[in-house]
């Protein structure tokens, strides 16, 4: 059913462009993350935190790892702050979320990864816990200044 005025014929409902077409859409990840939204809160804990003393490996620069332990404890932060504990969860949300891609730098670890990122810094993870109780907090006084 099609509409007509004054000779255009207007269609009843909206349509989406096609899949296949070109778009023009940011260039930069940081270009879809609001300056009040909460992942930048995540970023800013983790890298102020030192690694290193509360006992994650991986953090000594002359150490190879498939992927550094600031973004594997950024990935954990991010799912308990969103409920998502599962690791193939994890790897499913880092794929398709966009906040997760800003955060890792659109690495995509797998749930083999981030579960031996888990069970090798266990202890690790347990010491810092307590203080994923400042991220939330950070997080209201954030969203505070950005008026929302």
């Amino acid at each position: 059913m099609s509409y007509c005025i004054t000779g255009i014929q207007m269609k009843r409902f909206i349509e989406g462009e096609s899949r296949t077409q070109s778009t023009l859409l940011p260039e930069c990840l940081d270009d879809y993350i609001a300056d009040t939204n909460p992942v930048r809160v995540v970023d800013v804990f983790v890298d102020e935190l030192n690694l290193g003393h509360l006992g994650f490996d991986g953090v000594d620069p002359c150490y190879r790892s498939s992927w550094l332990s600031p973004g594997h404890s950024e990935v954990i932060i991010y799912g308990y702050l969103n409920r998502i504990q599962s690791s193939r969860r994890l790897e499913k949300e880092s794929q398709r979320n966009v906040e997760l891609m800003w955060l890792t730098g659109r690495l995509m670890p797998d749930f083999k990864t981030i579960a031996r990122f888990r069970k090798d810094n266990g202890k690790a993870i347990g010491m810092f816990a307590g203080s994923l109780s400042v991220v939330p907090a950070a997080w209201f006084v954030l969203r505070g200044a950005g008026g929302n």
